[in-house]
């Protein structure tokens, strides 16, 4: 058992995938709670997800909550930057309590149940015992330090959209790939092989894991990498990045896209589609279909 300090930071709740980055990549971060969520019968009955709170390993004499408070405020004025405004982002107010004698690398699955994601989509924890239906899909899902546990509406209408929009024997491109959680999907729903990559080398151990666990890793290929390093083209590719990053990056991910092929982005707050739609009309992709949850958006386009 280890002694940690529970920082909290109150946010817009659109933020929260902002604010998770900052834990994990500017601090020895153990675990994010993004929400505590209440559940019933796989579906979500109570959501609290305006405070994020990390749990993060410092000595007691090292350390400094004006110094968190000060890498906190450092990170917004870079989004802000970046194009995000005060009222997308919240307050980030932080706060610190010491937390003694606890496991916080294993404490925070409390938080994490079984999980709906689409009407045939079951992500499970691998430490829960979970049953399913015969036409449903089940995805067992360990995220460690990555991104992608099936409760965001980001990482749902991706799933969303593959369960509607990807046909069997299709080959699959996953950007941004995180927990692995949209490949393996994509896989479950009939694909042939998946391409997984991500900027961030440490998640693709956890994202072969995953893919070992459900039965799939022979048929994804995962990696470090960008779009742009890509050679092949695929019939479907998931984006789920940030709207500047996709609008910024979306003539690779045209380049990556076989004639007729689908794609789907995501990490769209809906008061930042506009920048991803003119992204779209730049490379002459086709607007499909424009999926909603919540304050989210995921745009569904076609190359001709």
């Amino acid at each position: 058992m280890k002694d940690y300090f529970e920082v909290s930071v109150k946010i817009n709740p659109n933020a929260i995938e902002l604010v998770t980055e900052v834990f994990f990549e500017r601090f020895e971060c153990e675990g994010v709670v993004q929400a505590e969520e209440k559940y019933k019968d796989l579906e979500l009955i109570e959501t609290t997800n305006n405070i994020a709170k990390g749990y993060i390993r410092y000595e007691e004499a090292d350390f400094k909550l004006s110094e968190i408070q000060k890498i906190f405020s450092n990170a917004k004025e870079e989004l802000k930057e970046e194009g995000f405004t005060d009222e997308e982002l919240g307050e980030w107010t932080v706060t610190a309590q010491k937390v003694i004698n606890q496991d916080w690398s294993q404490k925070w699955k409390e938080h994490w149940k079984p999980t709906r994601a689409s009407e045939h989509v079951v992500i499970c924890p691998s430490w829960e015992e979970c049953s399913h239906k015969k036409d449903e899909v089940l995805i067992t899902l360990d995220p460690g330090s990555a991104f992608g546990t099936g409760t965001h509406a980001t990482t749902q209408l991706c799933i969303q959209a593959i369960e509607k929009y990807l046909k069997k024997g299709d080959e699959m491109a996953d950007i941004g790939t995180g927990s692995g959680i949209l490949a393996i999907t994509a896989i479950k729903f009939g694909a042939t092989h998946a391409v997984a990559i991500d900027n961030d080398p440490l998640v693709i151990d956890v994202a072969q894991d995953n893919a070992q666990v459900n039965g799939v890793y022979n048929k994804i290929d995962f990696s470090h990498a960008t779009a742009d390093m890509l050679s092949e083209q695929f019939d479907f590719v998931c984006a789920n990045i940030l709207h500047n990053v996709l609008a910024e990056i979306m003539g690779d991910l045209k380049n990556i896209m076989k004639p007729k092929a689908h794609m789907v982005l995501s990490g769209i707050l809906d008061e930042k589609k506009p920048v991803v739609l003119e992204a779209i009309e730049k490379h002459s992709l086709n607007v499909t279909e424009i999926l909603h949850q919540d304050q989210w958006v995921a745009i569904v386009v076609q190359k001709d």
